[in-house]
């Protein structure tokens, strides 16, 4: 009993300082993790051969790379172009850029969508003479938002995947039933109508731009071979698996060797292209992997979810909604990713509990703890960097300018997705 709350108090010590100093995350969750290895609550090797998930940590460090080419092949650039210069009108020149942004951020890490879009946001707002401010706020939350309809696309989904076994083609279809990537996409639907509303105003003329030029098409092939291994992967051998993992590494590999020798890219800027890939999260996920099992370990995780089906009962709708919104609301001002992989097994177990198929209940955390993250400025890394290149730009945006687009977006995405997974999963 003393070692739980110890193992508590570590923990919530932990959450408190990543709210506190969000940028040095990954020093939070790997002091508490040496913790609780110090104190026996978990040993080394079970820490380095069964906690920490090599596999994820793989895929994801692999398609930080393939992101990161992907941008400098410059074809996002093209394709994004190639929608303003043919939309009708200024409104939907807008909607379709934040639309692609999302479509982009299925595949390509959030943060790395942002920073590749934005350039173009800025040179259609300069042309147009027109605020930034909500378009920058517009991509950052269509990326968060399909961050989660793929496995590749988000760090918790590929949490998710490894915890309830989903490959890469599960994320599409599970059981015979449409999956997330659906449910999402509904959400995103709902998104670019409210998104329309909002720019349709910004007048009925057509836009000129002189179009960006394709430097390579090498990453793009990369990343279709990535995705079509993933889901050759999930058909062979079923969720997340050690094959997944190297496959993604070994591209992300194959393309520095290609930026470094083929395109004469040189050592000194493929160092700084792998030194400026997330590795903090990187970090963050190992500590946060140990801490959560030393958690489950003593007990804490069946306390909590005992504790959750207690106030449940039977009520059904109840539980979904309560997931739903408090999912929501602590992923605005919470990171996301230590909030998914302790409430993963709670949200599992209560539906147990209530004979339910676990997605009902597990994807209304997903989808509630992702799009949470839209809330606030600080809710998600994509909105942080939205907020970096406004102010670089010299326009500040406030709380309540934020809200202006967060709130009602992200309540109608949610609701959307959300009624999709309560008609298909019930």
């Amino acid at each position: 009993m003393v070692m739980k709350w110890i193992v508590l108090v570590l923990a919530v010590l932990m959450y408190a300082l990543i709210v506190i100093f969000p940028n040095r995350k990954s020093y939070s969750s790997l002091g508490a993790a040496l913790l609780m290895i110090i104190l026996g609550v978990v040993s080394p090797q079970a820490a380095l051969g069964e906690l920490i998930n090599w596999d994820v940590l793989m895929i994801f460090v692999g398609s930080l790379v393939i992101a990161e080419l992907f941008i400098y092949s410059r074809v996002p650039a093209v394709i994004a172009d190639s929608l303003v210069i043919y939309s009708p009108h200024v409104g939907i020149a807008i909607v379709a850029i934040l639309m692609m942004t999302g479509i982009i951020s299925a595949f390509v890490e959030n943060v790395a969508t942002v920073l590749v879009m934005a350039p173009i946001a800025l040179a259609l707002c300069t042309k147009l003479k027109m605020d930034p401010t909500y378009f920058m706020v517009g991509l950052a939350v269509m990326a968060n938002l399909q961050g989660t309809a793929t496995l590749v696309g988000d760090p918790p989904s590929m949490i998710f995947a490894d915890y309830a076994h989903y490959g890469f083609n599960d994320f599409f279809f599970f059981q015979g039933k449409p999956s997330i990537f659906f449910a999402v996409q509904i959400g995103m639907i709902a998104g670019a109508l409210f998104f329309y509303g909002f720019f349709a105003k910004k007048g009925g003329r057509k836009i000129e731009l002189e179009r960006e030029q394709i430097l390579t098409m090498v990453p793009t092939v990369l990343l279709v071979l990535m995705i079509g291994g993933l889901a050759v992967a999930s058909f062979v051998y079923g969720g997340i698996s050690l094959f997944s993992g190297l496959l993604v590494m070994v591209l992300g590999f194959t393309g520095l060797l290609w930026y470094w020798f083929i395109r004469k890219e040189g050592a000194g800027k493929t160092w700084a292209l792998v030194k400026e890939l997330d590795w903090d999260t990187v970090l963050f996920l190992i500590g946060i992997f140990v801490v959560v099992g030393a958690v489950a370990a003593v007990g804490l995780l069946d306390d909590f979810a005992g504790f959750l089906s207690r106030i449940v009962g039977n009520q059904v709708f109840f539980g979904f909604i309560m997931i739903l919104a408090v999912s929501v609301l602590i992923s605005g001002f919470v990171d996301n990713v230590p909030y998914i992989i302790v409430m993963l097994p709670v949200a599992g177990k209560i539906a147990g509990d209530l004979s339910l198929q676990p997605e009902l209940y597990m994807f209304a955390l997903l989808i509630g703890s992702c799009m949470g993250g839209n809330l606030t400025p600080f809710g998600a890394a994509a909105n942080v960097v939205s907020v970096g290149i406004l102010r670089k730009q010299g326009i500040g945006i406030s709380f309540r300018q934020w809200l202006k687009i967060s709130v009602p977006f992200t309540l109608l995405t949610v609701a959307a997705s959300s009624v999709f997974i309560w008609l298909v999963w019930r």
